[in-house]
């Protein structure tokens, strides 16, 4: 695993699926056909526990200057700047289950941020970079 720093904030736009793990494919579907993958756009998954058993999910977007700021549905996240402990998964789609058990992984450690998150950053249609924000 590695650190990896955010030097600012990033805002980003959320759309939150309706229930976990079944939901993801409408919101992933929803979340593209308003914005097409491309035009410098990256694209996020966020979860952390509800409480009750289950995850909260959201499927997300950091917009280019060009797309503006969406209204409707979406909704703002802001993904706090500081060192966060992370890893890659190349070609996660052979094996999409390797996106949970890394992040069971990681959320053992005793560095990261209790009232974090588990955070998905989508390098490219093949490749996730799993993060979780150290305190």
């Amino acid at each position: 695993m590695n650190i990896y720093t955010f030097e600012n904030d990033i805002t980003i736009y959320c759309l939150t699926a309706t229930s976990f793990p079944d939901g993801l494919a409408d919101i992933y579907n929803r979340l593209h056909a308003t914005y097409p993958p491309g035009n410098g756009r990256t694209y996020f998954g966020i979860s952390w526990p509800d409480g009750k058993g289950s995850l909260v999910y959201k499927a997300a977007v950091k917009l280019t200057e060009a797309d503006g700021i969406p209204g409707g549905e979406f909704s703002p996240f802001v993904i706090k700047k500081g060192e966060y402990l992370g890893k890659d998964i190349h070609n996660f789609m052979a094996d999409v289950e390797s996106i949970g058990r890394t992040f069971q992984q990681m959320i053992q450690d005793d560095r990261i941020d209790p009232n974090g998150y588990c955070l998905e950053m989508y390098l490219n249609p093949n490749d996730v970079r799993c993060l979780v924000k150290l305190a």
